[in-house]
């Protein structure tokens, strides 16, 4: 295990007393490990509830395709293992960054958004906002940053009108379409495919 961070509510600032504490971890399987036949799991759930730790492959194929929850757990400030190999992954967090992950975001909010006049959560949509505004972020800044305004929770609560809350959604993505910043078109793969590389060497 070279990395292993609290995502989710907790490390936005949004927990409540009924919030799970959900884990995510990178391990690194033995270079060895895939001559076999049979390869190493590319992800393991457990031991603790809501934990689940992938392999270090696999864990930047997602960040490449700008998985939300990998990008959080390399930007999580409630870090509770890192050793000098995950450190090195954490710092690798701008190669993963690029206008693709914004679009990626936007996209996934807009299949949620579809669904709000009929079987969309309230705490759904507060993380709709939420991502958006993450992402609205990034694009202006280069930024990655996952902290929230506790204000959201008047969406999740009732706080805030279910129509106003939609509508602030979707002018947030708006201003998405129309933000303008330093984020490269797309990920750089190679950088993080040289890390990779590295790794495996190490590991031999």
């Amino acid at each position: 295990m070279i990395l292993e961070a609290v995502i989710g509510s907790h490390a936005y600032g949004l927990a409540t007393p009924e919030s799970d504490v959900d884990r995510r971890g990178v391990f690194v399987a033995p270079t060895e490990s895939f001559w076999r036949l049979e390869k190493p799991p590319t992800a393991v759930e457990g031991p603790s509830a809501e934990q689940l730790s992938w392999e270090v492959e696999h864990f930047c194929k997602l960040g490449l395709k700008s998985n939300p929850t990998v990008l959080e757990t390399l930007v999580s400030p409630l870090v509770e293992i890192s050793t000098p190999m995950g450190e090195e992954l954490r710092d690798l967090l701008p190669a993963f960054l690029s206008r693709y992950a914004v679009r990626a975001f936007t996209r996934a909010t807009e299949m949620q958004l579809s669904r709000a006049g009929r079987n969309l959560k309230p705490k759904q949509l507060m993380h709709v906002v939420r991502l958006r505004l993450v992402g609205l972020h990034l694009l202006r800044t280069g930024r990655y940053d996952i902290a929230a305004d506790r204000s959201l929770l008047k969406i999740r609560d009732g706080s805030m009108a279910w129509d106003d809350a939609v509508t602030w959604a979707h002018r947030l993505g708006d201003e998405i379409a129309r933000a303008e910043g330093p984020l490269p078109e797309d990920p750089d793969r190679a950088r993080v495919e040289d890390w990779l590389v590295s790794v495996r060497r190490r590991m031999l």
